[in-house]
């Protein structure tokens, strides 16, 4: 889906548009001001979007309207499905707040008042248990909610993460996010989710972004340094670390098959391949004292055949391997 709603359904073998439609128009529902950020969620025989008050379902064979809901400027998180009581339900960001729906009928499940400036709600929230974590930037801050409650009241609430455009992940009882804003002094920071407490800072990433896999952070920065990490609340000790893109990076780094794909702003693409000659993906994390090897082995791929593609390259460098896959969380 593009920024101005245009969505496409294609067929992944040969390309052929299946179905298309038009969002803003199809469904009579408003395009906020950064456009329509969200990535479309496959959720069953639905297709999830971040759009109007509290989402949107279609059928994922058909592009037929399954649900819709009030005409209003969406945030900019992507849907987050989730399960409670046996039931699945979806988590959706709007200019005021977020909301949690039946994802089969869109029926309100909690909404959680949240006005942003701009209206920017983009960070998707964290589900953990019976417990919801949500968080903005602009100044805005962070909080923990319960789902127990149509309309429920913040356990706690404060300023330490203030998520402008990237999700934080959880691991282990601790929320790893960026804290701020772009053009501002951001950082990375690690906040203990039952207190709201902080364990650590670590300036040098900038409005950068983190994933996590295996109990590692996967973290590039605002300038394009990609670090590996050991995911502890003691403090940010990374055990690799290379420059593998220049110019403004503010996109979450995506891990497959023991790659990580890498972009910039200005469309540039990297991948770097994090794998051992036999990766053991089973194996412990082994402990070092010092920063791996830089990149190497730097091999420049053809651009499309239109001669307009992206600039695509791998780099290689020495760390400890990965699992084959691996997802972090926004946008």
């Amino acid at each position: 889906m593009g920024r101005p709603g245009d969505l496409f359904c294609f067929d992944a073998a040969n390309g052929k548009v299946l179905w298309s439609k038009n969002i803003a128009t199809d469904t009579d529902q408003r395009v906020p001001s950064w456009g329509l950020s969200g990535s479309p969620i496959v959720h069953e025989d639905l297709l999830l979007l971040n759009v109007g008050d509290a989402g949107l379902a279609l059928d994922k064979l058909t592009g037929k309207v399954v649900w819709n809901s009030e005409r209003k400027d969406a945030g900019y998180s992507s849907p987050l499905p989730f399960r409670r009581g046996g039931e699945w339900f979806a988590a959706f960001s709007s200019e005021d707040g977020y909301v949690a729906v039946n994802a089969r009928t869109g029926k309100p499940l909690w909404r959680i008042n949240w006005p942003t400036q701009y209206g920017v709600n983009a960070a998707d929230p964290i589900i953990a248990g019976d417990q919801v974590l949500i968080s903005s930037g602009y100044n805005k801050g962070t909080a923990l909610f319960p789902m127990t409650d149509a309309e429920p009241k913040a356990v706690w609430k404060n300023k330490a993460l203030r998520t402008q455009i990237n999700s934080a992940v959880l691991l282990d009882g601790f929320i790893y996010g960026v804290d701020g804003d772009a053009g501002a002094r951001a950082k990375l920071v690690c906040v203990e989710l039952k207190t709201g407490a902080v364990r650590w800072t670590e300036p040098a990433v900038g409005c950068g972004s983190v994933m996590a896999a295996n109990g590692r952070l996967i973290v590039l920065s605002d300038e394009g340094e990609l670090m590996v990490a050991p995911a502890s609340p003691e403090k940010f000790a990374p055990t690799g670390k290379a420059k593998v893109l220049d110019g403004k990076c503010w996109t979450v780094p995506v891990l497959a098959n023991g790659r990580v794909y890498c972009r910039n702003a200005a469309g540039d693409l990297v991948c770097v391949d994090l794998r051992r000659e036999e990766p053991n993906l089973t194996a412990p994390f082994p402990k070092t004292d010092g920063v791996q090897e830089q990149p190497k082995n730097l091999t420049p791929r053809p651009p499309s055949r239109s001669g307009k593609g992206v600039r695509f390259q791998e780099r290689h460098f020495n760390s400890h391997p990965l699992p084959a896959s691996g997802r972090g969380t926004g946008g």
